[in-house]
């Protein structure tokens, strides 16, 4: 596995070191060994590794369930499909929806003779043939009945009937037992939890469908390095094209593994990935300033500083440099460099001695 440390030192500003020379003849350059290379500049500082669920936002999880008792008769969606809201997922046999569409029919009556005495009466109570009593009552009644008609008309349009099945039955007066269960939103199932003939109880669970268009990382970052994670870093799942944007870091330490919530929305390669799966990703850092990758070999130390061979004319400029982070054979740098610029990548050593008067040793 490779391993990465965290970034060891600040970006607020570049680098900037003094440089000293070493002259070199091509020929003492290959008694060296010295193999050269180029500066490639990499967008971002890995910050390091860390476990990673998917998930997605509370409102496009559903789960679907039944508001009245009764009979599985048919099943229409199954694990993987996708449905489109309002689509039929299932039809149960109900005595209860017989219950519902016989109130919502004599809520129609009760509205119908409620609205005949509201009409006479408000032409009685302006030629002052009535008592403002009365009048009063057959309002107040005739709004009691126009809420009735209103919520049993809900009712029905809870237990999965559409707006046309309504009408229908207001104008046909034919009931139906069969309850039909609808997706309530636009997306996939993910569970089904009945079959055909089964008996269910009131607001039983019926199918899981989530909406997956939206994708979130909940990663768990260690307590200690939490600091180094910031809103706008890069998050990436190693073999894949799947990258996301940190946008949460939570308030709060998981007392059971001393980890932080960081959560990432996935803004490319989702068709990589899957719900709820569990997964190692990098978390990177974008830097203001010019960054490396640069092989171990091609850096040297002495006292305490680290130091860079840059090519010449002449031979090399040692030039100190910044180290970022580091992984297992290779280092990230930053300092006054550009892209493109030619450096020994092998051979540090050797010229780190020339660069002291050592000889070959170090």
């Amino acid at each position: 596995m490779r391993k990465i440390l965290i970034v060891l030192l600040s970006l607020n500003s570049p680098i900037g070191l003094a440089l000293e020379q070493i002259t070199l003849s091509t020929t003492q350059l290959y008694n060296l060994g010295v193999k050269m290379g180029k500066l490639s500049p990499i967008k971002s500082i890995p910050l390091m590794d860390a476990p990673a669920k998917v998930s997605i936002p509370p409102e496009n999880d559903y789960l679907v369930s039944t508001s009245h008792a009764g009979l599985v008769n048919k099943i229409y969606a199954s694990v993987g499909d996708e449905v489109q809201k309002g689509q039929v997922l299932a039809v149960i046999k109900s005595p209860d929806v017989l219950a519902v569409q016989r109130h919502h029919l004599k809520s129609i009556n009760d509205l119908r003779l409620a609205k005949t005495e509201f009409i006479r009466d408000e032409k009685l109570f302006k030629e002052g043939v009535i008592a403002d009593r009365r009048w009063i009552q057959t309002k107040a009644n005739y709004q009691v009945f126009k809420s009735h008609f209103n919520e049993t008309q809900q009712l029905l349009g809870i237990l999965g009937l559409s707006k046309k099945d309504i009408s229908t039955l207001e104008k046909t007066h034919k009931m139906t037992s069969q309850l039909k269960v609808v997706s309530p939103i636009t997306g996939v199932v993910l569970t089904r939890m009945i079959t055909v003939g089964e008996r269910v109880d009131a607001l039983s669970s019926l199918f899981h469908i989530a909406n997956l268009k939206q994708l979130w990382l909940d990663i768990r970052v260690p307590q200690q390095r939490i600091n180094h994670v910031h809103l706008g870093d890069s998050v990436v799942l190693e073999g894949t094209d799947t990258q996301a944007k940190v946008f949460l870091l939570g308030k709060n330490v998981d007392e059971k593994n001393q980890t932080v919530l960081v959560r990432a929305e996935v803004n490319a390669g989702k068709e990589s990935i899957r719900l709820g799966q569990t997964l190692n990703v990098k978390i990177s850092q974008t830097s203001k300033y010019p960054i490396f990758k640069v092989p171990n070999s091609a850096l040297a130390q002495y006292k305490g500083q680290i130091y860079l061979f840059v090519r010449n004319k002449q031979g090399f400029e040692v030039r100190g440099v910044q180290v970022l982070g580091r992984e297992e054979q290779e280092t990230i740098i930053t300092g006054q460099l550009k892209e493109n610029t030619e450096i020994a990548i092998r051979g540090a050593v050797a010229l780190k001695a020339n660069y002291l008067g050592l000889g070959d040793g170090e």
